[in-house]
């Protein structure tokens, strides 16, 4: 019992967060691998197979608004480990499916923990951390949410090729029991005193409407946007969504508290998140799809020519968490953007016959530049938010990501499918480079207006993240913590 009470609180969040966010995140990518096993296992031809994916999307979007009410009334820790052991039943049931009904239902049980993992896990995160380890706490934060997706592929094609379908689901099972066992026994219970009651009209407005919109975003480049569903719940979406700002600001116990986007600085690194990660999000979607559909290479070899973007952001945030402190939030965000912008547009120099290594350095190039958007943004969102606010800025964070990244990789999709990705040439059907150079300066584009976002972060206002200049340490005192969270890891 001792150790239990001994171990570092920083180190047990740590450890708890990076699997618990690896797994769920992981699981989207590796899913998206083994479709084309799933449709020959169920023998389904076309898009029916998507609702594997929209299920899980869906399920995900309804219970994101709920999260921070659930933390702060029920307990962070408990709604932490309640999602983290559900997801791990799910994953198990997900593999044991006998048919694609069942799995469907088991990926949307996999949606609703995967929906309160996040949220929850980055509150805790918050909490445990104070501001000026902020930028410490977002180098932990993006270990998870780099190497995940990266990795997916690969590790997705590995295990359908060399076992079955069913691995992609089992490989989260031995990791989650690990995780749910150490965070029960490590993990400090955390309670919000409020008696805000349960906002039962707020939830269904805004899970409906995230939910609905989320379909539409995902679902919208597939049946294509004049679709009578597709246009039906999305106009139905947005409406609920409108519908729920409305009611929220005159709800005096809100279920998502609204009122947290009149703070300047965490409305402007969330406009920038959302932007930054649509474009990111969106290159990490069409380049794939370049690489196989167009240059015809397996889906191992597509994983990894993309993977160096993991190592460029790996690299460049031992950069970033040295320069923060001196420079601060805002030259580093828009800098690092800027770079990007102009990397994704040397993408249109990759043709069909360009060796991979060139593209391989723009990935690695993309992701180093990206770092220094994801760890100031990430340290200074938080900067001015309360302890008791975190759990609904963090649920507010985490909806506006999962939107800004379905937006990037709808709109990217829409612009693929407008282009043609297939074109006549010599008289027979051709892969259309157009279209693929037409997705890198769509990304380009949001990398470009999410600078004009990070222009309007004052460093001033995330000064309890920065050291001050007289109390400035030396960069390996200012890292030291990480390294011993991450030596814990």
């Amino acid at each position: 019992m001792s150790s239990r009470v001994q171990m570092n609180p920083k180190v047990a969040v740590s450890v708890v967060f990076v699997a618990a966010m690896f797994m769920s995140i992981m699981d989207s990518t590796v899913v998206n691998v083994a479709l084309p096993a799933l449709s020959r296992q169920f023998n389904v031809t076309g898009t029916a197979i998507d609702a594997i994916v929209v299920g899980y999307l869906v399920s995900l979007a309804v219970i994101i608004p709920v999260s921070g009410w659930l933390g702060d009334r029920v307990g962070t820790k408990r709604i932490f480990v309640s999602a983290l052991v559900l997801f791990t039943v799910a994953s198990a049931l997900c593999g044991l499916a006998t048919s694609l009904p069942m799995l469907i239902a088991f990926r949307v049980l996999q949606g609703l923990a995967g929906g309160a993992l996040t949220p929850v896990g980055t509150a805790i995160l918050y909490r445990t951390f104070p501001p000026e380890e902020r930028v410490q706490v977002s180098r932990i934060l993006n270990i998870p949410t780099v190497i995940a997706p990266a990795t997916g592929p690969i590790i997705g094609g590995l295990l359908v090729d060399k076992l079955s379908w069913r691995w992609v689901f089992y490989i989260n099972v031995p990791l989650g029991i690990l995780a749910s066992i150490f965070a029960l026994f490590f993990l400090h219970e955390y309670y919000e005193n409020t008696n805000k009651r349960f906002d039962i009209l707020g939830f269904l407005l805004a899970g409906i409407g995230l939910a609905l919109t989320m379909y539409a975003l995902s679902e919208g480049p597939v049946y294509g946007w004049t679709n009578g569903t597709i246009l039906g719940t999305g106009i139905v979406g947005l409406l609920m969504l409108v519908a729920f700002v409305f009611v929220e600001l005159r709800s005096t116990h809100p279920m998502l508290d609204l009122r947290l986007f009149n703070n300047k600085l965490f409305r402007t690194c969330n406009l920038v998140t959302v932007f930054s990660g649509a474009g990111f999000m969106g290159l990490l979607y069409a380049a794939p799809l370049f690489l196989q559909e167009a240059r015809g290479v397996s889906a191992f070899t597509s994983g990894l020519t993309t993977f160096p973007e993991a190592l460029g952001v790996l690299v460049s945030t031992q950069i970033v968490a040295r320069l923060y402190p001196k420079v601060g939030p805002r030259r580093l965000i828009a800098g690092g953007l800027v770079g990007v912008t102009i990397i994704e547009l040397c993408m249109l120099t990759i043709g069909m016959d360009t060796n991979l290594w060139a593209m391989r350095g723009l990935m690695f190039l993309t992701g180093a530049g990206m770092a220094y958007a994801f760890i100031p943004v990430q340290a200074a969102a938080f900067a001015t938010i309360s302890p008791a606010e975190t759990g609904q800025a963090s649920a507010l964070n985490n909806a506006q990501r999962q939107v800004g990244a379905s937006l990037g990789v709808a709109l990217i999709s829409t612009v693929m499918s407008t282009v043609g990705m297939t074109h006549i040439a010599n008289g027979s059907m051709q892969p259309n480079l157009t279209a693929y150079h037409a997705a890198f300066i769509t990304s380009a584009i949001l990398a470009v207006i999410a600078v004009s976002f990070a222009l309007r972060v004052r460093d001033k206002d995330a000064a309890s993240t920065m050291r001050q200049r007289g109390k400035q340490a030396e960069p390996e005192q200012v890292l030291e913590p990480a390294l011993q969270v991450e030596a814990g890891i």
